[in-house]
């Protein structure tokens, strides 16, 4: 009995504190909110503009210059508003930047605050995030979400646009009808083509890509098109050299956009040398945000996102991240040094055998980051080199992961690697690792007697030093080819103790493969000793 008592004793108390624990926590008042959230642009909505996403084209017209948010406050609080870019997050750390705030004390009650992004932003996406703070301190946040797999969206997101136009594929043939989607609600637009052939003089250029005008300038009425996208079809390619163009759309305003394509030759092996310009990473690097949840459609956003549609009009007024970062430098070169090729894109690759395209070129040039690779295209160029064509990377990180096609999309599936096919094995060298580009160093040479005509005319020899390289870098394996050489090396470039090392290996069937090993080589061509060189590898491989 008296154990029992003493239980009971023992229970009352439990029960007793759960009750006061209890009673507290249902008497703490909640942090103020936010209800009715909604946002619009004060005129008639864009296509796809719902309760919180509205679309904005600041350019002072009076139409849909504002983002207007609307909410009522459930008690006195002070609500502080800021629109916020988004880049990346996920595995990929969170990276976001603030560009406007304002602060209100307000009432309890039905309010409303205004965004009026300035001309001169960036069109892209922007999460407003709202947080109401009473006098107490006690807070709550709307719009401090990460993309998830159930991604869920509490707080307006504001779309801002200028003009937004990509075309439905990435490569036509000379003469072909290609096809556009716009989106803009200027009332007039103007379209003209343009190559991209710096370095020529005596005629106008555009500003913005350095462009020659391939056609004179089309002016559209959009008046009836100013609430949603559009196609047109109307960019006739004619008998163009095969190379990348642009298509420029120009406001009545002054606003642009543009839209890259690539014209591929009329039959293959017109020029003896083919490009390759890396059209699956660039869409990769695309964070432009489709679905409206305020972070970009790209798994370099989040993990939960696996596919990207190929046809998404590019951020920047619609040239590349990844074209002005590598592709750009060298194209330039081909102006500076009077050199032609066959151009194609990723998906005119993977359309193309290997014994065609060892029938057509001696040399496949891969000017950029080939970092994302279909099966097909993996296939051809190994067959390519497997008959003795030649190859030239420019950058690193290349045939580092399998993509397949799914319609307009890409979808990512896994390191070439993991599925027994070591881009070593092609390349000569593979991804060994990154940090960004904190730590970057010179190559120093030290293939210079093993391989005598690339350092021809260049000044260099074994130990000098060139250049200051990084980013993303690649080295030797196992799987790289008997007899890989490394041309220079920049050893324990990273924290991990990674070198970077530029490889040079040839088979029995006659082919030769060169690869730079650094993701940032090419931006460097500017540079008479990277010049010659590249000009040597060019030189070289370009002959049967």
């Amino acid at each position: 009995m008296a154990r029992w008592a003493g239980l009971a004793v023992w229970a009352c108390a439990f029960l007793s504190g759960l009750a006061l624990v209890v009673g507290t926590s249902g008497r703490a008042p909640a942090a103020p909110r936010l209800l009715e959230l909604g946002v619009g642009d004060g005129d008639a909505p864009f296509t796809g503009d719902r309760r919180l996403l509205t679309t904005v084209s600041p350019n002072g017209d009076g139409f849909r210059d504002a983002a207007v948010v609307s909410f009522r406050l459930d008690r006195p609080a002070t609500v502080t508003m800021e629109a916020v870019r988004t880049d990346t997050a996920g595995s990929y750390g969170v990276k976001e930047a603030t560009i406007w705030q304002t602060v209100k004390r307000l009432g309890r009650g039905r309010h409303r605050l205004e965004w009026r992004p300035r001309r001169s932003t960036p069109e892209r996406t922007y999460i407003l995030r709202l947080t109401a703070r009473d006098a107490a301190g006690r807070t709550r946040t709307y719009g401090g979400y990460r993309p998830t797999a159930h991604t869920r969206v509490d707080s307006p997101v504001v779309r801002v646009q200028t003009l937004d136009l990509g075309f439905e594929k990435r490569s036509y043939a000379p003469g072909e009808l290609g096809e556009i989607t716009l989106a803009t609600d200027a009332s007039s637009v103007r379209l003209q083509a343009f190559d991209y052939r710096p370095g020529q003089v005596g005629t106008p250029h555009d500003p913005r890509t350095s462009g020659r005008p391939m056609t004179e300038p089309l002016r559209l009425d959009w008046r009836t098109h100013r609430d949603a996208p559009s196609r047109v079809r109307l960019v006739r390619t004619g008998d163009w050299p095969s190379g990348l163009y642009f298509l420029r759309a120009q406001a009545g305003d002054g606003r642009l956009g543009y839209a890259p394509f690539i014209v591929r030759p009329r039959r293959l092996g017109e020029h003896r040398v083919a490009v390759v310009l890396s059209t699956n990473t660039w869409q990769a690097y695309n964070f432009r945000d489709a679905d409206g949840d305020g972070w970009g459609d790209s798994w370099y956003v989040s993990g939960r996102i696996h596919r990207v549609d190929l046809r998404r009009p590019y951020l920047d007024f619609g040239v590349p991240f990844r074209f002005k970062d590598w592709d750009l430098d060298f194209l330039a070169w081909l102006g500076r040094t009077n050199r032609s090729a066959d151009f194609l894109s990723d998906d005119d690759l993977g359309r193309i055998s290997g014994d065609r395209l060892a029938a057509a070129y001696d040399l496949i040039v891969f000017p950029g980051h080939a970092e994302y690779v279909t099966a097909e295209a993996y296939d051809a160029v190994q067959r390519f080199r497997d008959l003795g064509g030649n190859l030239a990377f420019l950058s690193a990180n290349n045939f580092f992961w399998s993509v397949r096609r799914q319609g307009q999309r890409i979808v990512k599936g896994t390191m070439w690697r993991r599925l027994g096919r070591p881009e070593a094995a092609l390349v000569g060298a593979q991804y060994a690792g990154s940090d960004s580009g904190v730590h970057q160093g010179p190559y120093v040479v030290t293939g210079a007697d093993a391989a005598p005509w690339l350092f021809a005319g260049t000044g260099l020899r074994n130990g000098d030093q060139f250049g200051r390289y990084g980013v993303e870098i690649d080295t030797r394996t196992q799987a790289s080819p008997p007899g890989t050489i490394a041309l220079a090396r920049i050893p324990g470039l990273l924290p991990s103790g990674a070198s970077a090392e530029m490889t040079y290996y040839e088979t029995a069937s006659g082919a030769s493969v060169f690869a730079a090993g650094a993701l940032n080589f090419a931006a460097s061509i500017g540079d008479p000793a990277v010049s010659r060189l590249v000009a040597n590898v060019w030189e070289r491989l370009s002959r049967p």
